[in-house]
């Protein structure tokens, strides 16, 4: 891959020195109250292709009577350099840490283009170690990595592949790229383009980025964009992981529909090694955010304890907490779990056929029924899952659910299911999974599957969703498919039904095709269809 030497800089966009004028501005309130420490900005030290990375560094002032410290590595966020952390590196400096941040390749004042978390990016990192410890006064077995989002990614690839580093703290990162690019072989289209389309306006984007995203919108030499993707997936590596013993805190939000926390979790029930999960309201890095600018933030204040421990020696307790915990959606109520909660009895519903003038049913005893219904492919069906960026930011951050009008749900577009009034609460932890007999009409299609809370009027809050999308169908042939949800934490009322919607399309995901299709869902003894809630007391 080629690689661009920074020899020369580019003036700055108006917008960039505006973000620059504000990153000050915090840097210096963020010093004022640091105490005692030293701020060097403009570092610069060549990775292993000669490549220039732009770096940033926090210490405190007495290394100059030959002191040590335990360290931190920042890495940048997509489309964002190294001045993102400036508050938490001098409040982490302040407690008697050296902090290092730099922007990868292709961001800020970096050269060479943007390598998506690939092996140069590792290179990076491994170069910004042996500067880190030729440098300056850093303890060489207390180093640790911390990012947000591209950076966090980067940090948990960097603790598989830098021996040097000892533990990581990843928040709002990736764990299988192609899960979060394309799981149930459905196109991220909306947050997909964000990512693409940021990075062209802000970063130096190598041209493969694009072919490979269009390849996944068009279906196009799959299998070696899944490969790229497989690189750049820290799933891939999680065996070293294990094998060093590294421990890693993980800190992911349930409204995140570019990195959906359900390869996350699957990545952290496959540690073996010291660990935490929290998973908190909010999409893409929005629970974060507020420890950025010095805010009390639950995430960053377990991030402290955590480097404390692991690179301190600190006894904060931290190990002794319940290493999982989850906020109750719509609820604010954060609950803790010994471990991630798979022993969550599993509740077997069974979907029974639509009538004329009623839902299908969700019971609890398999279905007898033999009748075929069928839905046609097109928009507004009246299931939904809102506004994209917009309507999980009102739900997570304002409470706002996302409501539908389950009688309004257009039946020619979708088709629903029903279960009687709850009895007493109940409580779904984890990934619900719906197992579905199809009969498609062509070889591509795409189905939605919408999961929802109904009240007596009607009016439904959308627990979560899930896609999926055939490729290579055979028209007319009945194919059992699964379509695993989002992962959720959910209280259902008593009294109120739980609804299963189902249809062909989402403005989040990229279409199979612009052609017209219809869905046939055939129900008979022999082809039972089934909703399986993760459930807990």
């Amino acid at each position: 891959m080629q690689a661009h030497h920074s020899g020369s800089r580019t003036p700055l966009r108006p917008w960039r020195r505006l973000a620059l004028f504000v990153c000050f501005t915090l840097w210096f309130t963020a010093a004022l109250v640091a105490g005692d420490i030293r701020f060097i900005h403009d570092i610069y030290f060549d990775s292993t292709d000669g490549t220039e990375i732009h770096a940033n560094l926090w210490e405190p002032v007495d290394v100059d009577q030959g002191n040590t410290y335990p360290a931190i590595i920042f890495v940048n966020s997509w489309a964002i350099d190294n001045n993102e952390y400036l508050v938490q590196a001098a409040k982490f400096a302040d407690e008697g840490y050296i902090v290092f941040s730099y922007s990868s390749r292709g961001w800020g004042k970096s050269g060479g283009m943007v390598n998506v978390a690939g092996p140069r990016d590792m290179e990076d990192l491994s170069a910004g170690v042996d500067w880190l410890l030729a440098n300056t006064n850093t303890q060489a077995d207390n180093i640790g990595i911390s990012g947000i989002s591209y950076g966090g990614g980067i940090s948990l690839l960097g603790l598989a592949n830098e021996p040097r580093i000892k533990t990581a703290v990843a928040m709002s990162a990736w764990a299988d790229l192609r899960e979060s690019l394309y799981a149930g072989q459905t196109p991220r289209l909306v947050w997909g383009g964000i990512l693409v389309g940021s990075g062209y306006l802000t970063g130096n984007m190598d041209p493969i980025i694009a072919k490979q995203y269009g390849n996944i919108l068009t279906n196009n030499d799959i299998p070696a964009t899944l490969a790229w993707a497989a690189e750049r997936s820290p799933i891939s590596y999680i065996d070293r992981i294990n094998e060093r013993g590294a421990p890693v805190y993980i800190s992911q939000n349930w409204g995140d529909e570019l990195f959906q926390p359900n390869s996350v979790i699957d990545f952290y029930q496959n540690l073996h090694v010291p660990r935490r999960l929290d998973l908190n309201p909010g999409i893409h890095a929005t629970a974060e955010l507020g420890g950025l600018i010095g805010i009390g933030n639950y995430i960053w204040d377990n991030a402290h304890d955590w480097f404390d421990y692991w690179l301190k020696g600190e006894d904060n307790g931290v190990m002794d907490r319940p290493p999982v915990t989850m906020v109750v959606k719509n609820r604010d109520r954060r609950e803790e779990f010994a471990d991630w909660p798979d022993d969550a009895e599993r509740e077997t519903l069974y979907l029974g056929p639509r009538g004329t003038f009623s839902n299908g049913s969700l019971d609890v005893f398999s279905n007898s029924s033999n009748r075929t219904n069928k839905i046609y492919s097109g928009i507004l069906s009246g299931a939904t899952t809102g506004v994209p960026v917009i309507s999980p930011i009102f739900e997570a951050h304002l409470e706002v659910p996302i409501f539908t009008w389950v009688p309004g749900i257009n039946r020619f577009l979708a088709t629903c299911y029903e279960s009687d009034r709850l009895a007493d609460t109940m409580k779904i932890r984890g990934i619900p999974e719906v197992a579905m007999w199809i009969t498609p009409s062509d070889n591509q299609v795409q189905l939605i599957a919408h999961l929802y809370d109904m009240d007596w009027s009607g009016t439904a809050r959308l627990i979560t969703h899930g896609p999926i999308t055939l490729h290579e169908a055979v028209p007319g042939q009945t194919v059992k498919v699964d379509i695993p949800f989002v992962a959720t934490a959910y209280d259902v009322p008593a009294g109120h039904r739980l609804v299963l919607a189902v249809d062909t399309y989402d403005q989040q995901y990229g279409p199979p095709s612009l052609e017209f299709f219809n869905v046939r869902f055939p129900h008979s003894s022999s082809r039972q269809s089934t909703l399986t809630l993760p459930i807990v007391d």
